[in-house]
């Protein structure tokens, strides 16, 4: 995105440890991925949790070797920060902007081969261009990047669990509504925190040299607006800012961005501002960024509506690309706070957890 400063008024205005302890058309994306378990117990080779950037992968992966996987995330939708919102006649990629490829260390994935059509060049600033690397946004627009991996994976969506425990060399995991999924092999991906308090309330103990690296990973929060705005914005195209200064990090404007049918900005606040912010009044929060992107909105704002990303992106990471905690049951933990690299990472990341269990299941009997 193009970095700036204080803007001015325009005129014209992504090692092993042990612990103790239906395939989917595009038009059932949205709908059938919510279909609730049809029986009290269901089994599956490999459990992942999460239908984000990495679980979405690696379920790819294991699907790809022959296992049969299950996919569930509390969400009302897949991809966790890729994610987007239609507000009347407006849409909003109100997590994620956009994401690169071409990492040397994360080409085994093949990203950019994976999403196809899913994507769209977008580079917002010249002066980003990094050598080697390519920048896209999601077709329709981000959360299009998640549904578009989802299709052949089996996923329940609003499938919260609270336990997961280990049973004859299996897991077994509880979900909301009382039913369990029984898998020979489980993937975490959720952000660390929200894995270690599942493990937690499971009783998984975990060893201590893996308990403190998975402690030491630690995420900013961000709040995010999402404006209809009257008219044009004064966001040079190609629609996006990159902040150096005042509570704002970014400002996204997903009409000139390729996105949305009328003029509607996103405007993502600082971690410092987030956080300051995170317990007051959200109406307030909005009205205050609002004011701080006045001078680049050059137009009113007809309504708005704000998200609050309590795991926006990791702040410290895990160097490794997912960390596998336990071989018997195998049980490893994924997600964009292992290796880095952003969305691309995070790919990565879900593939190198997919590679481990495969290597800690070859042998083992499969799930019937």
């Amino acid at each position: 995105m193009r970095r700036v400063g204080n803007p001015r008024p325009a005129r014209n205005e992504v090692r092993r440890h042990d612990v103790q302890s239906r395939p989917l058309t595009t038009g059932q994306v949205k709908g059938n991925l919510r279909a609730r378990m049809d029986s009290t117990e269901q089994s599956t080779d490999v459990l992942v949790v999460g239908a984000g950037m990495a679980g979405l992968i690696a379920a790819s992966e294991l699907l790809r070797a022959g296992r049969s996987v299950t996919v569930v995330d509390k969400g009302r939708g897949v991809g966790g920060r890729l994610a987007s919102r239609r507000i009347e006649g407006a849409t909003f990629d109100h997590g994620a902007q956009g994401f690169t490829t071409g990492d040397s260390r994360c080409s085994p994935v093949g990203l950019q081969k994976r999403l196809g059509g899913a994507v769209a060049h977008w580079m917002p600033d010249p002066a980003m261009r990094t050598e080697g690397l390519v920048h896209w946004r999601g077709v329709p627009c981000m959360s299009g990047v998640a549904k578009h991996l989802a299709l052949g994976i089996h996923v329940q969506l609003e499938t919260g669990l609270v336990t997961l425990r280990t049973d004859a060399h299996r897991w077994i995991a509880t979900t909301l509504n009382g039913r369990t999924i029984a898998a020979q092999a489980v993937i975490l991906t959720p952000p660390v925190p929200q894995s270690l308090a599942l493990l937690d309330a499971s009783g998984v103990a975990l060893p201590p040299a893996l308990r403190h690296r998975l402690n030491a990973i630690e995420y900013d929060r961000c709040l995010t607006v999402m404006a209809r705005l009257e008219g044009p914005s004064r966001i040079p195209p190609p629609g996006g800012l990159t902040l150096t200064s005042g509570p704002l990090t970014s400002i996204t404007d997903n009409q000139l961005k390729g996105i949305s049918g009328e003029s509607a900005v996103t405007l993502h606040a600082t971690p410092e501002f987030s956080l300051e912010h995170w317990d007051r009044d959200r109406t307030e929060s909005a009205h205050l960024l609002l004011a701080a992107a006045a001078d680049w909105l050059g137009a009113g704002v007809r309504s708005f509506q704000v998200h609050g990303w309590r795991f926006s992106r990791p702040r410290v990471l895990d160097p490794e690309p997912c960390l596998l905690a336990s071989t018997l049951p195998p049980l490893a933990l994924a997600g964009d706070g292992f290796g880095g690299f952003g969305v691309e990472g995070a790919a990565f990341s879900g593939m190198t957890a997919a590679t481990a269990i495969l290597g800690c299941t070859a042998a083992a009997p499969r799930a019937v």
